[in-house]
């Protein structure tokens, strides 16, 4: 009788154990909104403000058009560009910011652009050694 016993209440463990949870079927949407409109690009980190004209380089812009940075990025892969941190709040500028508004074509004018600095297309400084600025 004790046997018997036993050998229910293992079968009744077993069962117990062995019976998986349903499977749940989670489903993530992240809104990463529209991209920010600005006359010369915007910073590459949060709140993604316009930046003015003279921080990015010419890579940053095709046909005038800028390429985007980080969550918006629509450029070429192993994408590095050159850009100026004296144009950057982070760094101390606080001179003249433009405001959202539409995308203007760019002057395409960099004879006088002073890169400090090279970024991926995710706002990451980019070491000299690996395609860096001269």
């Amino acid at each position: 009788m004790r046997t018997i016993r036993y050998t229910l209440l293992a079968s009744i463990a077993f069962l117990m154990f062995s019976v998986s949870a349903p499977k749940s079927h989670a489903q993530i949407n992240i809104t990463i909104g529209a991209e920010p409109s600005c006359p010369y690009g915007y910073y590459d980190f949060e709140p993604y403000n316009c930046a003015p004209y003279g921080y990015y380089g010419p890579k940053w812009f095709v046909g005038g058009r800028f390429v985007g940075a980080v969550k918006w990025f629509h450029g070429p892969a192993n994408f590095h560009g050159h850009v100026n941190n004296a144009y950057d709040p982070r760094h101390g500028y606080k001179g003249p910011m433009p405001a959202h508004g539409p995308a203007q074509q760019h002057p395409d004018n960099f004879k006088s652009f002073k890169p400090t600095e090279t970024h991926d297309s995710g706002g990451h400084p980019v070491p000299e050694d690996h395609g860096g600025h001269k």
